[in-house]
């Protein structure tokens, strides 16, 4: 091996006397490689000095680490959008990884990858850009293109690259979709060479240098190359491709997210051109993506944000960790039953408490169940199964959680019941346990008033399916210290979940919040814009459903006893939702309570599809005047904006980030926005203020702007310093 190669910060060089260069990316303090303007210009300076040695033959690119590469970091392109005025600034100032790509895969030299590990975005470009790629045959090692989850398209050749690689169709479901792609499914699509086990990778790609290599790209022969599938926009299944493609992803999208149209549109215009021009178009459209609104809100909270709260940036400094080992659950319910799967497939021995044995015993059967499913879809083996499964008792006896070091209550939402469950738990398990209520409404506070320890009292509110809602909500009572914080902290990561720390209000953040667009579409139903019109302005803003048919689903009945309880707790001061004479009324007079009862807002027919009930239009006439599309969309998604900004007023929330986090993991805010604030920092407060004011004017002060909305408007301020 030669010794005078230089010592670089990024990535490691050598070459060996055969004659071949190796390029390991090692980027300092990082688990994974992501790539940067640090390390492209490393990179280049590494590919200059190779070139210059006649004596290195090929080169391999692969990775010091147990991953190839994560792609771009987005940290630091955020901070370059923070300082670029528009797309063609920032165009100008990002050519880097896509030049050194194109440098790489001309450099006349054979060039092979050796994809140790996870490779996704940039990763998989820079793969893509060498001549030949080993892949590691194990099941963490995925390839995939998921810019378009960031609102962004693949700016290094992604989508001139691999179209011409396994052809156009089988690229774009892979760019749109952003799901990686398993090993044995890159090697049959053609994405890669050959597997291998993780250990001969590095061995597989010098065997291939060492051989009789090519250093000239497919797409870089005369004419272009061959493309699966065609290049010729005039071929009929090319042009039936993309004339299906653009209106189903325009449907599934509902011009919300431009990033899937950006990525057909790259594709469209480049692939029928030589690569240097497909590279510039994509380029082009890389830019006007990335200083739009979309990527900026969905980069910051889904990966800046997000990534921060899965670290538990919330936690209390300076607090040891207390492990949980033995965990009880009370009450089987489906939350119950959620949680003790979860729990136990993160390791922990789970105790689930009922009031009858069968009771209990649903917790077990139900996680039996999940696990099935995920054997026949081949997640998860019989063995790993049947040792969740161990982890998990069911009882009816206090008596036998004695040790348990922390609680999770999800009992019936009651405040009495829920109160024995407290007071008999708290007698057996560890005097230093942590006991936290599930609850979605009742205010923490009041709940540990029966505990014997209120210190140690906490809120934890999980969304349902539990296996598959990303979020917990934590909420600090009155009581609730530093170290039961932290500790409940380390169970939500523990357990996978995302958490954001919310402090005691009734309703909390998530559902209080959420109530709001609830209410609204009931108060749009009063007004008598069209139902059609109203669950369609839900579903055009980017919200999952329509706000009539999530109450449905949630159920009118449950609603209504929500709130008939906040009107025994608060007694003078409790004051009825704006919606309440119409809720009241389909629960009391129409007695049609929601889905679980045949009939709501919608009919249920049996076996078929449900559909808005014909009999609304005689409840609540139908206006001879109809809002626009627009307007009803602004109403239900201000509303929720305008109580998310009043919750961080109150001190609910302290973070404008757990905010945004909360509102699109939690009940499925529109993720294009960034979330409820990041809404208001989008349209600016100013405008922000003015509409809301308009609407108070026409439908009432629900939409008054709060006084911290008055200020930011008057100051030209935001939520978040990041546009």
């Amino acid at each position: 091996m030669t010794q005078d190669m230089p010592r670089f910060e990024q990535i490691r060089v050598s070459i060996d006397a055969e004659g071949i260069a190796t390029i390991l990316l090692d980027v300092p303090d990082a688990s994974l490689n992501p790539l940067s303007d640090a390390l492209v210009a490393e990179f280049e300076t590494a590919l200059d000095m190779i070139k210059a040695r006649s004596e290195a033959r090929g080169i391999v690119v692969g990775s010091a680490k147990k991953a190839f590469a994560a792609g771009w970091n987005l940290i630091e392109l955020m901070s370059l959008l923070e300082s670029v005025k528009d797309a063609r600034e920032l165009h100008s100032r990002t050519p880097g990884l896509s030049r050194l790509l194109r440098r790489l895969e001309t450099c006349g030299k054979p060039v092979a990858a050796a994809i140790n590990g996870l490779a996704l975005g940039g990763g998989l470009e820079l793969a893509l850009a060498c001549h030949y790629r080993v892949l590691a045959d194990d099941a963490s090692a995925k390839v995939g293109l998921p810019e378009v989850l960031v609102g962004l398209l693949p700016g290094a050749g992604g989508t001139q690259r691999l179209p011409r690689l396994i052809g156009a169709e089988a690229a774009l479901r892979i760019m749109l979709d952003g799901k990686p792609v398993a090993p044995a499914d890159a090697l049959k699509l053609g994405i890669v060479h050959e597997l291998a086990p993780a250990a001969d990778v590095l061995a597989r790609t010098r065997a291939w240098l060492l051989g009789t290599p090519t250093g000239t790209q497919p797409w870089d022969v005369k004419g272009g190359g061959k493309v699966p599938g065609g290049r010729n926009l005039a071929d009929p299944a090319i042009a039936t491709l993309f004339m299906l493609g653009v209106p189903a992803a325009t449907r599934s999208t509902l011009r919300n997210y431009p990033a899937p149209a950006a990525i057909m549109a790259s594709v469209y215009e480049g692939l029928p051109l030589p690569i240097e021009r497909g590279l510039a178009i994509e380029r082009r459209k890389f830019a006007l993506l990335a200083v739009g609104p979309e990527a900026r809100n969905l980069i910051r909270t889904m990966f800046i944000n997000k990534g921060k709260a899965d670290k538990l940036a919330r936690r209390p400094a300076g607090i040891a960790q207390k492990p949980v080992r033995r965990l009880a659950v009370l009450g089987a319910g489906m939350m119950g039953c959620g949680l003790a799967h979860v729990a136990a497939r993160a390791g922990m021995q789970v105790a689930v408490l009922d009031t009858t044995q069968a009771l209990a015993e649903r917790a077990r059967e139900h996680a039996q169940r999940t696990m099935e499913k995920d054997q026949q879809a081949g997640r998860i083996t019989a063995q790993h199964a049947s040792e969740v499964l161990a982890r998990i008792s069911a009882t009816t006896e206090y008596e036998t959680l004695a040790g348990s070091d922390f609680v999770i209550e999800a009992v019936f939402e009651d405040r009495a019941v829920k109160a024995e469950a407290t007071r008999r738990a708290e007698a057996v398990i560890a005097k230093d346990a942590v006991f936290a209520t599930n609850t979605s409404t009742l205010p923490i506070t009041g709940l540990a008033t029966a505990s014997s320890r209120p210190s140690q009292f906490i809120g934890m509110h999980f969304f349902s399916p539990v296996e598959r809602m990303p979020l917990v909500e934590i909420i600090r009572s009155k009581t609730t210290d530093e170290s039961t914080l932290a500790w409940t902290l380390d169970l939500a990561k523990r357990l996978g979940k995302t958490p954001i720390v919310v402090y005691d209000s009734r309703g909390f953040f998530t559902s209080r919040v959420f109530g709001t667009y609830c209410y609204e579409g009931q108060m749009l139903l009063k007004d008598g814009v069209n139902p059609a019109l109203i669950e369609n302005g839900g579903r055009f803003a980017g919200m999952p459903v329509g706000p009539l048919a999530v109450m449905d689903e949630v159920s009118l009945e449950l609603q209504y006893k929500v709130v008939q309880q906040a009107r025994i707790d608060l007694g003078k001061d409790f004051r009825e939702p704006v919606s309440w004479d119409l809720l009241r009324h389909f629960v009391e007079d129409l007695r049609r309570v929601g889905r679980k009862g045949g009939a709501g807002f919608y009919e249920y027919p049996a076996g078929g599809r449900k559909f808005l009930w014909a009999g609304l239009a005689q409840e609540y006439p139908v206006a001879s005047v109809q809002p626009s599309l627009d307007d009803v969309k602004r109403r239900l998604l201000y509303i929720q904006c305008l109580e998310s900004a009043r919750c961080l007023e109150e001190g609910v929330l302290t973070n404008p980030a757990d905010a945004d986090l909360g509102s699109i993991l939690g009940w499925g805010f529109p993720s294009y926005t960034g979330g409820v604030l990041s809404f208001i920092d989008t349209v600016g407060a100013a405008r922000f203020v003015a509409d809301c004011r308009r609407f108070a004017a026409s439908f009432g002060p629900r939409f008054e702007p709060c006084d911290s909305l008055l200020k930011m408007a008057r100051d030209g301020t935001r939520f978040h310093a990041a546009a």
